[in-house]
């Protein structure tokens, strides 16, 4: 919210400089997003508003927290300087029903999504707009129109409710209707678009067509031009969640539909029109004919809340003095009403403005960060009893990223929204857990895998010239059958740091296997590979990650059309990998664990080359030798595959290094011989291979 010192301090003459102001507001609660310097003097403060105070939407909130953190006196408009008008009383006709006046009638026909209706006729003379009040909307960041136009948008400016003015003329029968959008009826707004309305929607119309949107936007045939001699003023109360809904749906956002979706103070229509009113006649734009038209169903009734002195200082952990508390609830516009049995409470009436406030502990919080947190006492409370154990999974967690980052990945934090385009190749035969109202077409769909989110933060670095990447997370997916923690990693680019001596070498699919199996380690869990044919992977490179029996995760190379299709090069070869932790960790083994000595006999190895076919896995060729060897085989490693010249096609030459032990003695040549030759027959038979 921008709003220029000048004229805040017609509100309340708050000291110091606009630094200063700033930095004494951002500790009351009201950040101070940024501070521009103008000529004169004077400065505009741009202040970050949360979302449950649409009060401060204005130059007056703002100045009532600047008189309460400042303990001042505030000011409303006054008959000062130009833009200090006085605000003289309007009078009014307020009715629950339809409600008729000088050339307007004003009825609701849709009570629940607009609780109040304030209509007046003025008649008027548009031109420009007098150079002060033109050059206080510049600075706001609100271009200037015409001086009706900018008298609306200058009460939304100051007292943070919207208004909107109609052409008298081109509203037939001299009526507003506000209703429900009828089935297919159609509005073009302000910006020039034709909409097609529905039934959920809120419109203002005359006796005959829709001539607004409903807190969002007017019409275009209904525009104040400078051939407006008689206009109808509006200030209203529309509900929050069907604004939201309606501006969601129609694309729609305004300084109006910001607003109001926040919750509009229902009492302040009057008094914004009394306002309008008031700085139309003094800019010499016209003048309002009659009473304002005040079409009010349900009169609000204010809600008191009790507070308790032992109440504010037990939950705020400090001593505040009770007229303290009467100043700051006082000042921010709370009607305080002592009581007198028991002592030291309070009945506080809660202005009409204040939608946020709803319990005790809301006016406690607006006690505390007025009287200020630096007045807590710098002690931590005495422990009433010992705390619990913390969350296993937090431990399990930690070890997994500790691994990770020593072997060299990068943590990545991504959203847990992504695009349904994103999501599609990794939810599998699972339906994708979709939001109902999702905040963009890019966060459509609750993450089944980390892999798209990651995927999409390698194309980032790789955009950025960012070559070789390496990256990893640790976070929640989400499935029709519940969430899962998981953890993700990519890989791309060089396996080895680029150095002057040579040996660079890009990551291959056994790098990233050496990283997961590093997870199983230490999470205690020995992992295997079986062949997988995920769609979103290179088939031949693509393996589902096995603990025992059980499915733990995926490796491979990412399909390069899905690369591709996410903005990476498709050269460039990405290896994924993810591992569901819960079913990792249900893998590992419960109870004692055994501990062996290191061997004192020595080991013999033994190489051996076969050609086998190039269709057959490696897991396959382990296993036929584990499961023909004898037990003094403690270890199977390939060292080479080759095809090119010398093997026949669909053939592939795999060597490997075969390791003989026994714990209790030294083997001899003739256990080694006699235990090479069944795992030789083994292979012939088994697999028809064929020895080299």
């Amino acid at each position: 919210m921008k709003v220029l010192l000048s004229w805040i301090r017609e509100f309340v003459d708050v000291p110091g400089t606009a630094a200063q102001i700033g930095a004494r507001l951002s500790e009351r609660g009201l950040a101070l997003e940024s501070l521009e310097a103008l000529d004169g003097g004077d400065a505009v403060l741009d202040f970050e508003v949360t979302a449950n105070r649409p009060d401060n939407l204005s130059i007056a909130g703002i100045a009532r927290e600047m008189a309460t953190a400042y303990g001042l006196p505030l000011a409303m408009p006054g008959p000062a300087a130009p833009g200090r008008l006085r605000t003289p009383a309007l009078p009014a006709v307020t009715s629950a029903g339809p409600v008729t006046g000088e050339g307007l009638a004003v009825r609701i026909d849709a009570p629940d999504l607009c609780g109040r209706y304030v209509g007046a006729v003025a008649e008027v003379a548009i031109g420009p707009s007098p150079d002060w009040l033109a050059r206080r909307l510049a600075a706001c960041g609100v271009r200037p129109i015409s001086n009706i136009v900018d008298v609306t948008n200058y009460v939304l400016l100051e007292l943070g409710h919207p208004m909107h003015a109609f052409d008298h003329a081109r509203l037939a029968g001299q009526a507003i209707v506000v209703r429900r959008a009828a089935p297919g009826e159609t509005l073009t707004t302000l910006d020039g678009k034709a909409r097609t309305l529905t039934p959920d929607m809120l419109v203002i119309a005359d006796a005959e067509r829709p001539s607004a949107v409903g807190g969002v936007m007017g019409g275009a045939d209904s525009e104040v031009t400078a051939s407006t001699t008689r206009i109808v003023l509006e200030a209203a109360w529309f509900k929050p969640q069907s604004i939201r809904a309606t501006a969601r749906q129609l694309g729609l956002r305004t300084e109006a539909s910001y607003r109001f979706e926040r919750g509009a103070d229902l009492t302040a229509a009057l008094r914004a029109m009394a306002r309008a009113a008031a700085l139309i006649e003094q800019i010499g734009a016209g003048r309002v004919t009659g009473a304002a038209l005040d079409c009010y169903p349900a009169p609000q009734r204010p809600l008191t809340l009790p507070l308790a002195a032992a109440r504010v200082n037990g939950l705020l952990g400090m001593d505040v003095p009770d007229d303290e508390v009467v100043r700051i609830l006082t000042s921010l516009g709370f009607e305080v009403r002592a009581e007198a049995d028991p002592p030291r409470r309070w009945a506080v009436t809660v202005p009409a403005w204040r939608v946020d406030v709803q319990r005790p502990v809301d006016l406690i919080e607006e006690v505390g960060r007025h009287h200020g947190f630096e007045h807590l006492p710098a002690t931590f409370p005495a422990a009433s009893e010992a705390p619990g154990p913390s969350d296993p999974r937090i431990a399990r967690d930690t070890r997994v990223r500790r691994a990770l980052l020593a072997m060299g990945f990068s943590e990545a934090i991504t959203f847990a929204f992504v695009d349904a385009a994103a999501a599609a190749p990794f939810h599998g035969s699972d339906a994708p857990v979709t939001l109902a109202n999702p905040l963009s077409e890019k966060f459509t769909t609750m993450r089944p895998s980390l892999l798209p989110g990651l995927i999409d933060a390698v194309g980032h670095n790789r955009r950025r010239g960012r070559r070789d990447v390496r990256l990893f997370e640790i976070g929640t997916t989400f499935s029709p059958r519940g969430e899962t923690r998981a953890a993700g990693a990519v890989w791309t680019g060089l396996a080895t740091p680029d150095h002057w001596s040579g040996g660079r070498r890009e990551v291959d699919f056994f790098d990233l296997k050496g990283a997961v199996e590093q997870i199983g380690a230490v999470l205690g869990v020995e992992v295997g590979l079986a062949t997988s044919d995920r769609p979103c992977l290179v088939p031949g490179r693509a393996a589902e990650i096995r603990a025992g029996e059980r499915t733990v995760g995926l490796l491979g190379q990412l399909d390069p059309a899905l690369a591709d299709a996410r903005g990476l090069p498709a050269a460039d070869a990405v290896y994924v990998a993810e591992i569901d932790l819960g079913a990792m960790t249900a893998a590992a083994p419960v109870g004692v664990r055994f501990v062996q000595p290191l061997p004192r006999h020595p080991h013999v190895v033994r190489d051996i080359s076969v050609l086998v076919d190039d269709s057959l896995s490696a897991a396959t060729v382990r296993g036929t030798i584990q499961a023909a060897a004898p037990p003094t085989l403690v270890g199977v490693t390939e060292f080479d595959r080759y095809q090119g010249t010398g093997i026949p096609d669909g053939k592939v030459s795999l060597s490997l290094r075969l390791t003989f032990q026994a714990p209790d003695r030294t083997l001899t040549d003739d256990e080694v011989h006699s235990g090479m030759q069944a795992i030789i027959a083994a292979l012939v038979e088994r697999l028809g291979a064929l020895q080299r």
